[in-house]
């Protein structure tokens, strides 16, 4: 069963002592250059820099007592990674990251340094899933999927449900798709607050699998995508696709030059650190992929870590 509107006013409720009620911004030189009224909704200053924090630490507080004593445990080389290992630290169990040797070292220190006990893998999903496998066996962890589980789902929707307490009356929700928790979410708690409000993806055009799932009416997978947007590279899921194809309007596709201008433009003008994945909502803004005008538009910035080393501008 899909999440309720109800699931993610109690994920509110379960992640309030632990999350941030990140900031919604605005910047006037963005309205003038799409032509709206864009409200930004800063999961960038969530906890580990992403909206990821959200889901998992509703999943680890929604655990029983008995479940709990085991752990909880996952593959990941990303923000959700670093989100499980938080959330289990905060409630005192052990977080068991399964990580691709060839993770950037920032992120592995990450991981370890919010506790995870992290076990390397080859990159490949046949070895990350068949590594998973093996420590779940050897400690009976929960596993806690990145975006294919209902208390993910529900904790990321609570971004939402913030968003929309600040600003009531907006016409349209924007949110980067990758593998689909954040959008699905996005997409229940929105159109059962504001039914009629118009729910949008957006997607690298490399890595247009969620594009192309929406055309096809069944899941596409994604098949080497190759985009700046690293956060965006998984396929939908069997639990977020049949909730984005009931509920989210239509998903646009931006091109590689776009996410980065419009990265840079969110940078040097609204002074907001914003990695290439949330700046995939804004390009759909930025090349107009929509006719948005005189709008008021939400745009969930879905997190800000990044390499200062590889700047995209700089390359």
């Amino acid at each position: 069963m899909p999440p309720t509107l109800h699931d993610i006013h109690q994920a509110a409720e379960r992640i309030r002592p632990y999350a941030h009620r990140t900031p919604v911004l605005t910047n006037e030189n963005l309205n003038q250059r799409v032509g709206a009224q864009v409200y930004l909704k800063c999961e960038n200053f969530q906890k580990v820099g992403a909206f990821k924090f959200r889901g998992a630490c509703n999943a680890v507080f929604s655990l029983s007592e008995e479940e709990a004593a085991y752990g909880v445990s996952t593959h990941s080389s990303g923000n959700h990674a670093q989100a499980l290992a938080l959330a289990a630290k905060l409630r005192g169990i052990s977080a068991y990251i399964v990580m691709p040797d060839n993770a950037p070292a920032v992120k592995k220190a990450a991981v370890a340094g919010y506790g995870g006990k992290i076990t390397f893998c080859e990159p490949t999903l046949e070895a990350r899933e068949a590594t998973l496998a093996k420590v779940v066996d050897e400690t009976g962890s929960v596993v806690i999927h990145p975006y294919n589980d209902e208390r993910v789902i529900a904790g990321q929707g609570t971004a939402t449900l913030e968003l929309l307490e600040n600003v009531p009356d907006l016409d349209i929700i924007i949110a980067p798709v990758g593998g689909g928790g954040l959008l699905s979410g996005t997409a229940i708690a929105a159109t059962e607050l504001k039914p009629g409000i118009r729910v949008i993806g957006a997607e690298p055009e490399t890595a247009d699998d969620a594009y192309r799932s929406m055309k096809a009416g069944e899941i596409v997978p994604s098949a080497n995508p190759k985009t700046i947007a690293d956060g965006l590279l998984t396929s939908l899921g069997s639990l977020t696709f049949p909730i984005i194809h009931e509920r989210v309007e239509q998903i646009v596709t931006v091109s590689e030059t776009g996410i980065i201008e419009s990265m840079k433009f969110v940078w040097e003008r609204a002074k907001i650190v914003i990695e290439p994945s949330a700046a995939v909502a804004v390009a759909a803004l930025w090349e107009r992929k929509i006719d948005l005008r005189g709008l008021k538009v939400g745009v969930i910035l879905s997190g800000g870590n990044v390499d200062l080393a590889k700047l995209p501008w700089q390359r």
